[in-house]
């Protein structure tokens, strides 16, 4: 609309059939549509802009990153300078290329994003293909690497990748939902989707919150912080808390 507008300015139709007739504005109208979950738009923000621009995809993992002591990419950098050679990071991977090295064997390149910055390591040819299906665009996961500390910077080799949403589904157990009535139970209950070991409980809060009902689900479920996020998101939702 704001360029046939602008088209319409430079060779003078908005005189003609705009101001010299007195017509409004054209109105935009969106399209109604389902709001996107918290992950999709993480990602179609940065595929619009080149960063994250309302959170970080890793934010929902804080607590469980604590728990792992996993490290970020700025407290990892301050160690390098200090003699560190090796750590273990987080990160939402923004890039991969693959290229031949002088001998002819394959080597990556990956591009992470933690919630302090951007990194860059590499891999060859046999971690490369052991960690190639886990190493792409837009996943988040844990790496160790070796580090080195040099003039130009730190550089990273990566050793180990593993997705963190596995490594979400190995440490939270339970997940626990907070409602005021049944409303959402369907919207939430079509979202739980695949098996797995994690026990789902919903918890009904009573009135001004008097009291609490809590409801155990018989059946078990894969859970990781970010189908919390997505259970936050569905309206009639309270709260939701991972154990």
């Amino acid at each position: 609309m704001a360029s046939r507008a602008q088209e319409n300015a430079a060779s003078g139709q908005s005189d003609i059939f705009g101001a010299a007739l007195g017509a409004q504005p054209e109105k935009l109208v969106l399209p109604p549509c389902e709001p996107w979950l918290p992950a999709d738009r993480l990602h179609r923000e940065f595929a619009a802009v080149g960063f994250y621009l309302s959170a970080h995809p890793l934010d929902e993992y804080k607590a469980l990153l604590e728990k792992m002591r996993v490290q970020n990419w700025a407290e990892f950098q301050a160690a390098v300078k200090r003699g560190a050679t090796a750590g273990r990071l987080a990160g939402t991977i923004t890039s991969k290329q693959e290229r031949k090295t002088r001998t002819g064997n394959k080597m990556g390149v990956v591009n992470f994003s933690d919630t302090t910055g951007q990194f860059e390591a590499v891999l060859f040819s046999e971690t490369l293909a052991q960690f190639r299906d886990v190493l792409e665009p837009g996943r988040s996961v844990v790496i160790t690497v070796a580090a080195e500390d040099r003039p130009e910077g730190v550089n990273l080799r990566i050793q180990t990748a593993q997705a963190l949403e596995d490594e979400a589904v190995r440490h939270q157990k339970e997940m626990r939902i907070y409602l005021r009535d049944a409303t959402p139970v369907g919207t939430v209950a079509s979202q739980l989707g695949t098996s797995g070991e994690g026990q789902v409980s919903f918890i009904v809060i009573k009135g001004e919150g008097q009291g609490e009902i809590e409801v155990a689900l018989p059946d078990r479920y894969r859970i990781t912080p970010q189908l919390a996020s997505a259970m936050k998101a569905v309206q009639g939702v309270v709260e939701v808390e991972l154990v």
